[in-house]
């Protein structure tokens, strides 16, 4: 069988109504927007390699904002820019968790 991308990761973006925590208000869009870039300027984005793509909730808002990386379905969480640099490097170079930020 052939696999169209290596890896595929799901940030969710969901922005849920005003003073509940959600993914979207802890910087989920701005992630979505550095992993593409990072895999864009180390040549990792596209078929054959890797994807970066949003969702709707993933029922985890109180540890979030998420990031999932499938088909290994590791759920992480992270604070920032280096953190999503770090999870996606690590996790795609050595194909192993990233124990920083991990959930499960």
């Amino acid at each position: 069988m052939t696999i169209y991308y290596q890896k595929h990761i799901f940030f969710c973006t969901n922005l849920k109504e005003q003073g509940k925590k959600c993914c979207s208000l802890g910087g989920s869009r701005d992630a979505v927007v550095w992993a593409k870039d990072f895999l864009i300027k180390n040549d990792m984005w596209g078929p054959g390699k890797f994807r970066v793509s949003t969702s709707g909730c993933m029922g985890r808002c109180a540890l979030g904002p998420i990031v999932v990386i499938y088909p290994e379905a590791c759920w992480y969480t992270f604070q920032n820019k280096s953190d999503i640099e770090a999870i996606i490097w690590h996790h795609i170079s050595s194909n192993e968790v990233f124990k920083r930020g991990f959930l499960a």
